[in-house]
């Protein structure tokens, strides 16, 4: 039977990814043994007490019943807390704070509760393909906005004033910046904040990257003026190593946080109580915890840039966040190319940047998420696979 897809489907495709490891686990089904460089999916364990608030609470009889939609009030204050705490930010957890299966789930439900067919929405190029795809979902239309090396991976508000911004309602951003590692400072946070209070665009800041290799966690709900206009992503999959456990949270104004209730409310329920319990004791772990990451996170980082310069490849030290991201040597076609090179000379799979938008062709990205010692393994493939790769 040839049931036709629903035309908001038809400009949407599978997500690379997807893709992609149907191939890698092809080729290993042929003996490959494929290194994946290339999914930013935590490796390390979550604390052990966060692993032991879950098994107690679900060992108990009561807690296996449907919950809220809102989260329990235990989660939303350990959110609230987390908030004043690490952002310096005072949210109202009744009415500020949502719960979320999953941050990316998140961006969809955002997209499906403000925007609709004749809307436009900024998206940025290199950006999270996920953007892209939730806002052709909501039947409104993207609109590429460009990041670029030479502006440190920031957006041109100038240039965006210039453009017809009367049809723009919703504003995707994202620092620490996926793919590029870029971090903002609070500066342009506050022009960004401005933008969208002068156009009455509302600025959704997804921010899962704070916490890692970074110094300076920021909200962009800090800065003066930001409730107005702003809702804000998080996530605890990076930060405590819970990506598969689906624990994510919105934050905004009260009126903002109750429209995305009404939508999520008809889409999904709330997440399994000893999972909100354990996110409650991760959100409550000191500084050391994220120190102790940030230090395992630091050390394979210098191992990716030991790669990278195999590859020939240039990149910017200081950048943040759970990837690498770095510019292909001239004598690459682009960053499709490199990633298939390596992947079908030497086994290893790095990501290319054209995934994230025609600004990333000319770049890959590396995950973090491996152990040093798979990183070395990868090094010494690259390096016997092909002459080109070794260093002068």
């Amino acid at each position: 039977m040839n049931v036709p897809v629903a035309k908001r489907l038809q400009q949407t495709e599978e997500y690379y990814f997807s893709r992609k490891l149907r191939e890698i686990d092809e080729m290993n089904k042929a003996g490959a043994d494929v290194i994946n460089l290339g999914i930013g999916s935590p490796d390390l364990p979550p604390h052990p007490s966060v692993v032991e608030a879950l098994h107690q609470y679900a060992s108990l009889p009561n807690t296996h019943a449907y919950q809220g939609y809102k989260g329990i009030p235990a989660l939303r204050n350990a959110i609230a807390n987390w908030y004043r705490k690490y952002y310096n930010v005072t949210l109202n957890p009744d009415t500020e704070v949502l719960p979320l299966i999953g941050s990316k789930e998140g961006i969809m439900h955002i997209c499906m509760t403000f925007l609709q067919e004749g809307d436009l929405a900024l998206i940025p190029d290199p950006g999270y393909p996920s953007y892209r795809s939730a806002v052709n979902l909501s039947g409104a239309t993207p609109v590429t906005y460009h990041l670029e090396e030479e502006n440190g991976w920031l957006p041109d508000l100038d240039a965006l004033e210039r453009e017809d911004l009367s049809k723009v309602k919703l504003m995707w951003v994202n620092y620490p910046n996926m793919p590029t590692g870029a971090k903002a400072d609070k500066a342009f946070f506050q022009q960004l904040v401005n933008f969208g209070i002068k156009h009455q665009i509302l600025i959704c800041h997804d921010n899962p990257y704070s916490f890692i290799l970074n110094d300076e966690p920021q909200s962009l709900l800090s800065v003066d003026g930001a409730k107005e206009v702003v809702l804000e992503l998080n996530s605890l999959s990076k930060s405590s190593n819970m990506a598969g456990w689906r624990v994510g949270m919105l934050s905004g104004a009260a009126g903002l946080i109750s429209d995305v209730l009404r939508f999520k409310s008809n889409m999904d329920s709330g997440m399994f109580q000893p999972v909100q319990m354990a996110a409650v004791k991760a959100l409550e772990l000191d500084k050391s915890w994220y120190d102790s990451l940030n230090q395992i996170y630091g050390a394979r980082r210098s191992k990716v840039f030991e790669l990278l310069d195999m590859l020939g490849c240039s990149y910017d030290q200081n950048q943040v966040g759970m990837f690498v991201w770095a510019k292909i040597p001239t004598t690459q076609k682009d960053g499709y190319a490199l990633s298939d090179e390596v992947l079908y000379n030497a086994k290893v799979f790095i990501t290319p940047g054209g995934i994230f938008g025609e600004n990333g062709r000319g770049y890959i990205r590396v995950s973090l998420c491996k152990d040093e010692k798979v990183f070395s393994k990868a090094i010494e493939r690259i390096a016997a696979s092909n002459s080109q790769f070794k260093r002068s």
